[in-house]
């Protein structure tokens, strides 16, 4: 069987050499998964970067930096490729070293949500895989999804809930990944934010805080990535780049805000923050959100 994409739809028998051990050490597996690309390599370590469709800047952020920082460390990023927490997981993890894989709630032939055809073709191209346990054809039906959470848990080591209101859908991979023996780690938020409240309520009951990339890199006994290793330059700046690079912080801020704070105009201030980004000491996270860069600057 071909995909659109034109790359062979593998199928793998439970009881096949191929079919990853990780899922065979965990109950309730389905007897065939279906592979577009590659399989998770059993000898990597491998981590669940999941969370609410509808996150907040912050999320979209600390899901990509997250998932790059362990990418960078060689761990392979497993998530769904649903929009949000999960599209910024994939993201994130292809901009680093390893690979990563999206375990759908459809065929693997079908490209969900269709608006991620670039990151579903990207993700095969750079040596990850699309992963189900369903059919070629087989449409995105809605009670497919929380089935799918216990394979993307089972693939994993380590499993961390960026973001998640009380009764979603992240916290059934948390509650599978619990059942099948998995380390579980949540990212805190604010108590004011609704998709943090199940992130506080999964710490409450015991799961890690995962305040740091660095928190779940100790779990496979990894001190750090390639990426904290490198030496960071130090830039001078402009007056007025500065002046709006010193606007900048950790959480997103939107564009009125940085021209409310430095009184500049609109057109100055695109151009400003489009300097900052090439210099790597800003980035957007969406929707005119800007965060501070990798970068340093004097």
């Amino acid at each position: 069987m071909e995909d659109s994409y034109g790359k062979e739809i593998l199928c793998i028998d439970k009881n096949s050499a191929e079919y990853p051990k990780r899922m065979k050490e965990c109950p309730h597996m389905p007897e065939k998964i279906y592979v577009l690309g590659s399989l998770p390599r059993d000898d990597r370590p491998s981590a669940a970067i999941v969370g609410a469709r509808m996150c907040s800047p912050y999320g979209r952020m600390q899901s990509f930096r997250y998932a790059r920082e362990l990418s960078r460390a060689g761990v392979q990023v497993i998530s769904g490729m649903a929009y949000g927490i999960d599209t910024e997981a994939h993201l994130g993890a292809l901009e680093g070293n390893a690979h990563t894989f999206a375990v759908l709630g459809c065929g693997a032939d079908v490209c969900y949500p269709a608006r991620n055809r670039r990151l579903y073709e990207r993700i095969q191209r750079t040596g990850g895989g699309i992963l189900s346990e369903y059919p070629q054809g087989t449409p995105p039906d809605s009670w497919h999804f929380p089935a799918r959470n216990r394979i993307i848990s089972a693939l994993s080591d380590v499993i961390l809930v960026v973001e998640a209101k009380e009764k979603s859908g992240a916290l059934i991979t948390a509650q599978h990944a619990a059942e099948q023996g998995k380390s579980v780690y949540a990212l805190p938020g604010s108590v004011q934010e609704e998709v943090s409240l199940g992130c506080h309520k999964l710490i409450y009951d015991g799961a890690g805080i995962a305040y740091s990339p660095k928190v779940l890199l100790e779990e496979w006994g990894i001190s750090g990535s390639e990426g904290e290793k490198k030496e960071k330059k130090n830039l001078v700046l402009a007056s007025d780049l500065k002046l709006v690079y010193s606007c900048l912080d950790l959480r997103p801020k939107n564009l009125e805000s940085i021209i409310s704070e430095t009184g500049l105009s609109p057109k100055k201030i695109s151009c400003l923050i489009m300097e900052l980004e090439l210099m790597g000491l800003a980035r957007e996270t969406g929707r005119h959100y800007y965060v501070k860069g990798e970068g340093h600057c004097r």
